[in-house]
């Protein structure tokens, strides 16, 4: 079964975040308050396209590609 993740996400599009895929940087995630269950919207990529910035829980966070890409969304 294909997971998306929110590194696959457009501009505008959002997602509930379902799990993560790598422990370690998980653990920095759900401190940052991206906890399973919650709404994440994609706003804006950087010129080269990395890093991305997402709405969550109330405020913007800016990720890598490869951090955004261990949350999968449901």
């Amino acid at each position: 079964m294909f997971m998306r993740s929110v590194a696959q996400l457009k501009p505008g599009e959002k997602g509930i975040v379902n799990n993560f895929t790598n422990e370690y940087i998980s653990l920095k995630l759900l401190e940052m308050g991206v906890l399973p269950g919650t709404e994440v919207e994609m706003k804006f990529a950087a010129p080269l396209g990395d890093p991305i910035c997402i709405r969550v829980s109330g405020y913007d966070l800016s990720l890598r590609l490869e951090e955004a890409g261990t949350i999968t969304l449901s």
